[in-house]
């Protein structure tokens, strides 16, 4: 029998997705405070994400979705949120477990969390940035491929590199 010990990574890892499950509570009961907004980075293909069958087919590994103006219907409970975007004037519904989550982005206060797939999840390759940008209004970034969608703001620009501290919990892990 081996002994894993405590597994301080998986522990800090679920306080940390407690950080995002407490700002989207936050917006949901409140409203964006000032000029916060969010880019929430999840794998479609994780256990209990719910998104329409066109979404998965244009993001069939990972989407990011922006919160910020033009959101309706967010519900935040202990396990996930459920949120309706609009893409190209078709509104969706979107579950998403906080298990499911790879990124977590506040550009407004420089923050920024990275996970790890969810422990009973295999490993997904996070390094890459999210590709091809998708707004509301139907207009694509200037800024090159992402893959966003959510808030409509044209004058919107991406994170840019260096721009927000992402806390990842290799800075964590014993080396």
């Amino acid at each position: 029998m081996v002994d894993e010990g405590l597994q301080y990574d998986r522990m800090v890892e679920c306080a940390l997705r407690g950080v995002v499950r407490q700002a989207l509570d936050v917006a949901a009961q409140k409203g964006l405070p000032g000029a916060h907004h969010f880019y929430v980075t999840f794998r479609t293909r994780a256990p209990g994400v719910v998104i329409p069958e066109f979404l998965l087919t244009q993001y069939p590994e990972e989407m990011t979705i922006v919160l910020q103006h033009k959101f309706r219907g967010l519900i935040v409970d202990k396990d996930g949120f459920s949120v309706t975007l609009s893409f190209g004037g078709r509104p969706a519904v979107m579950v998403v477990p906080f298990a499911a989550l790879a990124a977590f982005v506040d550009p407004s206060a420089r923050f920024g969390l990275q996970f790890d797939a969810a422990p009973e999840a295999a490993p997904v390759d996070q390094t890459a940035p999210p590709a091809n940008v998708e707004r509301l209004d139907g207009q694509a970034s200037t800024s090159g491929p992402r893959n966003v969608a959510g808030d409509g703001a044209k004058d919107e620009q991406p994170v840019p590199a260096g721009g927000a501290e992402v806390v990842t919990l290799d800075q964590f892990r014993k080396k």
